[in-house]
């Protein structure tokens, strides 16, 4: 499946690298890379002149601290993303060093949490991963932390621009254990946020439309107490146009959540998706732009694996070039980084040795696409909205990556491969408040940015 094109990345030093993040960066309308680095800076890559370079402002560097987990969102409604970066040097419980919350001002990257009125809300925390939530549906979002050994955070703004911490204003105060993070309208029609915990049961919170949540995990059959969670994603794992969990346990059997109308969740992962693995990130995407999203499990210390849905279940497929045996894998994202209209899957690796990132992608094929960025109301990416496609063969829906399955953060983008399918029947595009916008065929082959309306 996958060819390797690590030499397409001109900066690419060996270091301690974790999540991954994509973000406008440079505000020029394509999706950057940010990259976590333990001990080393964290980096920026951006696809320049046929290759992905660094374009790292010093703010971001940050070398000083050790960067594990990254999200970005628009916090403050510019129509700009900040950057959340979680710093752990502990293994769980109190740490030393604070996350950094960078915001853009006249140019420059600044902490927000390096703001003195800021020091009594700073994460104190060890945490994995931080994920964008819009607990309201107003195109406004938050950042939710999934600490270890702590309560989760839930990082929003104030009208007068202040930090507050608001997870027990929302319920989400929860002790955690917590590795992933997931916020998509799962259950409702806003964001519900599924938290994959270590040595502890999951928590699965139901957006109750107030701003508050309550929690249903066990009720939903999702808590799996005895596992250690992972790398988790959400999306359509049978075709029945609702988003299923799939949760990677750390040396655990694998999970297939699947959801039902009327009842909780199922767990239905076949023998050979579901065979335990030292799991990181999982990633599922169409890597090559067939019509049918592929599973890519990102190990630490052994082969990556990859999965295809084939005869109605999820069997093992030629992974190629990203197999990785030798791979200290830590994070992986996806993102259509030369603009090319087929994914990149970019890896990072480290936790026990430097290593570089690694780059692939599939082979070009004659294959169709279709890419869908709905817009908030401030003109940021709508992370959490939910985009179906129609065409007389399938529906497809996807949801705006919010994070972090597992440390990283996909593009803010809904990609659908289309095989050689060219009739487009619709494309519906609903947001976090319930406003949906309907675009009736459109041409494949681009990409198509929808504005919130009005």
């Amino acid at each position: 499946m996958f060819v390797n094109r690590t030499d397409r990345i001109l900066h690419n030093p060996a270091q301690l690298n974790y999540g991954i993040a994509i973000t406008d960066v440079d505000d020029d309308g394509a999706f950057e890379a940010v990259v976590a680095g333990y001990g080393y800076p964290n980096i920026v890559l951006k696809w320049v002149n046929g290759g992905l370079a660094s374009i790292t402002p010093p703010a971001l560097a940050d070398p000083h601290r050790q960067a594990i987990g990254v999200a970005a969102a628009d916090m403050d409604g510019d129509g700009h993303e900040e950057l959340y970066i979680l710093n752990t040097d502990t293994y769980a419980g109190q740490k030393r060093f604070a996350d950094r919350l960078f915001d853009r001002a006249d140019g420059e990257w600044v902490d927000l949490f390096a703001l003195p009125i800021h020091r009594s809300v700073v994460n104190l925390t060890s945490g994995r991963s931080v994920a964008a939530v819009d607990r309201l549906g107003r195109g406004l979002y938050g950042f939710l932390v999934a600490n270890y050994g702590g309560p989760l955070r839930l990082y929003e703004l104030s009208e007068d621009g202040v930090l507050k911490d608001r997870a027990g204003e929302a319920a989400l105060d929860f002790p955690a254990n917590g590795r992933s993070l997931l916020a998509l309208p799962l259950l409702t029609g806003r964001q519900d946020i599924y938290v994959g915990n270590d040595n502890g049961p999951n928590f699965l919170f139901f957006n109750n439309g107030d701003g508050t949540f309550a929690e249903v995990a066990e009720e939903m059959a999702v808590h799996d107490p005895a596992q250690r969670a992972r790398g988790a994603v959400a999306f359509d794992a049978n075709a029945d146009g609702q988003f299923d969990i799939l949760c990677a346990n750390w040396e655990g059997p694998h999970r297939l959540f699947l959801q039902s109308l009327h009842g909780p969740f199922e767990d239905a992962a076949p023998a050979a998706l579901r065979e335990p693995s030292r799991a990181r990130s999982v990633i599922a995407a169409d890597f090559d732009n067939d019509g049918r999203v592929e599973i890519f499990v990102n190990n630490m210390d052994e082969p990556n694996r990859l999965y295809g849905y084939r005869d109605r279940t999820w069997v093992p497929i030629n992974i190629g070039d990203a197999l990785e045996p030798n791979g200290l894998g830590t994070g992986a994202a996806v993102a259509d980084f030369d603009g090319d209209g087929q994914l990149e899957l970019l890896i990072a690796h480290g936790e026990t040795a430097q290593q570089p990132l690694s780059l692939y992608r599939t082979p070009p094929r004659p294959n169709h696409w279709l890419r869908v960025i709905p817009l908030t109301p401030y003109g940021a990416p709508a992370r959490g909205a939910v985009v179906m496609m129609e065409t007389p063969v399938w529906r497809q829906i996807r949801a705006i990556d919010a994070g972090s399955g597992y440390l990283c953060q996909m593009e803010p983008v809904a990609h659908f491969g289309l095989g050689i399918v060219r009739e487009i029947e619709r494309i519906t595009v609903r947001w976090l408040d319930g406003t949906t916008v309907v675009i009736e065929n459109p041409e494949p082959d681009q990409v198509l940015r929808v504005p919130y309306p009005g």
